[in-house]
């Protein structure tokens, strides 16, 4: 979704209502063949480390061989899922910005000529396999740019006025965009075979499906189970949105807009330590079950383009760290957007093709990046773990515990020095530390730095 057009998702709840349930998902013969094999290493989804491509800014070349070309990096990163931004070719008509938005779709099987071509993509898969990472794609469900090939060859899949003007998504000012019309039936068949397509064709592992609260759920309960009996593996499914209806759906995750919402009150508006507690129990509710996680962040290409960059937003390089120790282990799945992790601290127009230049990236950053990614995919308290919330009004402070493993994470999400007061049960406990293995003793308070956060575990 285009943070730049923000509006609140609320008004889009209403639109998940639709009359027609079919109770029939069973795919139809495809006219594709699958290209490639199984992917044996797919990540389970409480597993998956996420990495965000900005294919316009991650290379030099800015095409999808120069995102091959950093796979590398990616995997020493310690990610598991590429997610690449849309490939597909960009809507010229009403465009915005200097090379129009990404999630302007102008046809939804092709591979935008300026990122390469289908043989691109398949290699870019084929290596990212050999390497044990999935490959998902961005998918723009709820509108196509504005001269779509379908506009004119299937003008009755669009919203239209009394006066049959094809209109922008309702309630936005997305003016490079044309509604789709959801309850037509043949468009979402057009829509299911769109994503087929990619499955077949280029192998790919699943997608992350942009402004997913505003697309009836009736359309992601007759997608999914047809994506996924496609080939012999998994797929992971990422709704951009938080409707829980999404998990019935078939999606894996959800999006952690409010904690992302809480995240920069605490260090802007200096909201108390406790608003993540409560924005985590406000996210996950009384519908989740203990297997699902919402995927939550420091930054993407709509808040980094936005709002600023993790540097601006969290204190400095410190406190940015000390967000994403939370972020990633919270109860979440997370996710990282190209450039972060070297501390890169310009912000990224992504409907331009500015490269992102590595060489400014501070090295301590990255290292500190891979610590923490390395401990969390080593923690099954972390990634399965129930969540227990201790914070104080400036200490984020909570455990994760599986099977008798505990994690223990703390974040003085300050500027000023803080003294956090353990309760009783945190106390003279067996702790190690999350980064070394030395075992640490913790009395009855602990005093951390500004900005500062320490990770303990216990066996």
């Amino acid at each position: 979704m285009k943070k730049i057009y923000r509006i609140s998702i609320a008004l889009f709840i209403g639109m998940s209502l639709w009359a027609c349930n079919s109770d029939d998902n069973t795919a139809a013969p495809s006219p594709y063949e699958q290209y490639g094999s199984a992917f044996t290493a797919m990540p389970k989804k409480q597993d998956a480390i996420i990495y965000q491509v900005n294919i316009r800014s991650y290379s030099p070349q800015g095409n999808l061989n120069g995102v091959r070309d950093g796979l590398t990096k990616i995997k020493e990163l310690g990610a598991n899922v590429v997610y690449l931004m849309p490939i597909y070719p960009v809507g010229e008509l009403d465009a915005v910005g200097e090379l129009g938005s990404p999630y302007a779709v102008k046809d939804y099987k092709a591979v935008n000529p300026s990122f390469g071509t289908l043989e691109d993509l398949r290699a870019l898969v084929s290596e990212a396999h050999e390497m044990g990472m999935a490959v998902i794609l961005d998918w723009v469900a709820n509108h196509t740019a504005m001269d779509n090939n379908w506009i004119t060859e299937h003008p009755e899949y669009y919203v239209r006025n009394e006066n049959g003007v094809i209109q922008h998504p309702a309630g936005t000012n997305w003016l490079d965009v044309a509604q789709l019309d959801y309850n037509n039936l043949e468009m979402r068949k057009a829509m299911i075979d769109a994503m087929s397509y990619w499955v077949y064709n280029a192998n790919i592992d699943g997608f992350r499906c942009d402004a997913a609260d505003f697309v009836q759920q009736s359309f992601w309960s007759e997608a999914i189970p047809q994506l996924r009996s496609i080939k012999n593996q998994d797929i992971l499914m990422l709704a951009e949105g938080t409707r829980v209806n999404h998990f019935y759906a078939g999606f894996d995750y959800t999006f952690g807009f409010g904690f992302f919402s809480a995240l920069e009150k605490v260090y802007s508006e200096n909201k108390p330590a406790t608003s993540l507690q409560d924005a985590n129990a406000l996210e996950y509710g009384n519908n989740y079950n203990e297997e699902n996680r919402i995927v939550r962040y420091t930054t993407n290409h709509d808040v980094n383009w936005s709002d600023g960059t993790p540097y601006e937003l969290f204190h400095g390089r410190d406190g940015s760290m000390a967000a994403f120790a939370v972020a990633s282990t919270m109860k979440s799945v997370p996710m990282i957007y190209n450039g972060q992790e070297v501390g890169y601290n310009q912000r990224i127009d992504f409907m331009s093709a500015v490269p992102i230049d590595w060489n400014s990236g501070d090295a301590s950053v990255l290292a500190e990046y891979k610590k923490i990614i390395a401990f969390r995919n080593s923690s099954d308290a972390v990634k399965r773990g129930n969540y227990t919330g201790y914070s104080s009004a400036s200490v984020t402070a909570f455990t994760m515990k599986k099977d008798g493993n505990e994690v223990l994470v703390l974040a003085n999400m300050t500027n000023a020095q803080s003294n956090y007061i353990f309760p009783a049960n945190l106390s003279n406990v067996g702790w190690n530390d999350a980064f070394t293995g030395q075992a640490v003793a913790l009395a009855s308070q602990i005093i951390l730095a500004p900005n500062e956060y320490r990770i303990f575990y216990s066996l």
